[in-house]
């Protein structure tokens, strides 16, 4: 298996920047010495989903051990809890319905 390489924030930031600016991808990876595109397809996903923390987090999984995720704000959290909620009536939904099914039979 091959090793993993990892590239500081500038790195991530200034490719991400030069593929914006219309520089061609074999160009960007030659210059920064990035070893494959999908890194840096990863990159431009990250950046046009807002999630510019991730340019920071270290090489591997990122494990958070039941901690959760972090909110800025009471009302964050409140209407995250709510669309998990929700989520679980769907669920609940789907259930009774496949149940109903298997006992028609």
């Amino acid at each position: 298996m091959g090793t993993r390489v990892s590239y500081p924030a500038e790195v991530k930031v200034k490719a991400v920047k030069m593929r914006i600016a219309g520089v061609p991808v074999k160009e960007v990876l030659r210059q920064l010495n990035i070893r494959n595109y999908t890194q840096l397809k990863t990159w431009m996903k990250w950046y046009k989903n807002g999630e510019m923390h991730r340019f920071e987090q270290p090489v591997g999984k990122q494990y958070s051990y039941g901690k959760g995720p972090k909110y800025e704000t009471e009302m964050e959290r409140i209407q995250a809890e709510n669309r998990y909620l929700k989520q679980q009536i769907e669920v609940l939904k789907k259930y009774k319905e496949l149940e109903r099914k298997w006992y028609q039979k």
